[in-house]
């Protein structure tokens, strides 16, 4: 923060105090971030990946040498309040959950084990119709999804004792692909899907709709359709909690968005584009399941038209072909590979090609963009600029498929989306936006 704080930052509440982070999914993700968070707390490792701990952000001109750190810049919560807790429908603590998620080398993890093992995540609401593929051993039981959502909010206010400020994003296993439906259009309309258990309420819905109603900050990391629907976007607006999502940006898709925004600003031309992916964790699994890829599919097909607008560019990308597989294959663990094979052309329509091969590991790049997210949603939370807005369209940097505003398409290209995350920062606490014009350092 800044010696005089301008009246935008004097307005922001201050991070007093403990945040409680719940996590439905308390898996490899989850585990990693949890146990990654703990490491650095005790001084065993950095927040490497980490743009909230890591990352800094000028003001000013170039010349005013001015970059701090953003954790020192934006009132962001410190790493030693924060508190875990979550649901997860395998049982056990989450040292035998990281353990199975074999992320974490066995050394590290030992000195883990008793900070983890005192967590354990509660019996989760699930229903195998959405993620077929995983046999629960600890679930909730209920009369009907109203009954689960609420036994949802009381362990949600359970937890609200013993914090001061509470964030809950979703790092479960993606559900079947679903698309909105008329008991999605209202909160009325959904909260009547709830009590008659319309099939078109998946899980994570359960864990919007009870956590909105908490009035606490809702953030989905996975490609479902859960708080990216009129009913929940209705309710964030009413109780004054900030919605973002959806699915994180980690590997391929990661690297996608830095690779086509450079072919577009070149006018290098693109005649296909071949994407695969070969993972073994329960995500692999799960994914393995038609109905579960094609939620997949939709959120990462749709980063290549967003950014390279064929309509607005046919010469150079009408026809392009784009195709995306995920392949299950057990003995490649949480270490994914994703290859990608770009043909592209150039000068009097000469082609050639580009060949990437990401040999990345899916949790490590997954769990400090969960700890940015939740950490700038409770910025976002007590920032009276963002609390009301609904969806924090300036965190799009995080995801594969960003929610926007109704009629507004999302932006892809990631070095715009850092642009709009920085320019969001200074703009909260009063400081210039930075538009790289650069004219005024030529002038007379």
């Amino acid at each position: 923060m800044t010696e005089s704080p301008t009246p935008q930052a004097a307005a922001i509440a201050p991070a007093q105090g403990k945040l409680g982070i719940m996590i439905p999914g308390m898996g490899a993700v989850a585990t990693t971030l949890i146990a990654g968070v703990e490491a650095v707390r005790r001084g065993m490792a950095k927040p490497i990946g980490s743009m909230t701990q890591m990352g800094t952000i000028r003001l000013g001109k170039r010349t005013d040498d001015n970059t701090p750190l953003i954790k020192d810049f934006a009132p962001i919560a410190q790493l030693e309040d924060l508190v875990f807790t979550g649901w997860d429908i395998f049982g056990g603590n989450l040292y035998d959950a990281a353990k199975t998620a074999h992320v974490l080398d066995r050394d590290q993890l030992e000195e883990m084990r008793p900070f983890l093992e005192g967590i354990e995540p509660m019996p989760a609401a699930f229903d195998q119709r959405y993620i077929k593929r995983l046999e629960p051993k600890k679930i909730k039981t209920g009369k009907n999804k109203c009954d689960l959502a609420n036994q949802i909010r009381n362990d949600i206010a359970e937890f609200k004792a013993k914090t001061d400020r509470q964030v809950m994003i979703w790092t479960g296993s993606t559900e079947i692909y679903i698309t909105e439906s008329a008991v999605h259009q209202s909160l009325a309309a959904f909260e009547k899907g709830l009590v008659e258990d319309d099939e078109n309420i998946a899980p994570s819905m359960l864990y919007a709709w009870a956590c909105l109603k908490e009035g606490v900050p809702f953030i989905n990391g996975a490609p479902n359709l859960s708080c990216d629907i009129p009913a929940l976007r209705e309710l964030s607006k009413t109780m004054g909690a900030p919605i973002a999502g959806k699915d994180f940006k980690t590997g391929q898709t990661f690297i996608k968005t830095v690779l086509a925004p450079a072919l577009k600003v070149r006018q290098l031309g693109l005649a296909g584009w071949y994407s695969t992916n070969i993972l073994g964790n329960r995500d692999g699994e799960v994914l393995d399941d038609p109905d579960n890829f094609k939620t997949k599919e939709e959120s990462k097909l749709g980063v290549l038209e967003y950014i390279l607008q064929p309509d607005k560019n046919p010469d150079l990308y009408k026809d392009f072909y784009h195709k995306v597989r995920i392949n299950y294959y057990p003995p490649r663990g949480d270490n994914k590979e994703g290859w990608d094979n770009i043909d592209l052309f150039g000068w009097l329509g000469y082609p050639m090609q580009l060949k990437v091969d990401f040999l990345c590991r899916d949790s490590i790049l997954a769990a400090p963009l969960a700890l940015d997210l939740c950490l700038y949603m409770d910025l976002a939370a007590r920032t009276p600029a963002l609390k009301n807005l609904g969806i924090q369209e300036w965190l799009s940097f995080y995801f594969k498929a960003p929610d926007t505003a109704p009629g507004v398409y999302p932006e892809h290209d990631l070095f715009i989306q850092n642009m709009k995350l920085k320019n969001t920062l200074r703009h909260i606490m009063g400081e210039s936006l930075v538009t790289h014009l650069g004219l005024d350092y030529y002038g007379e």
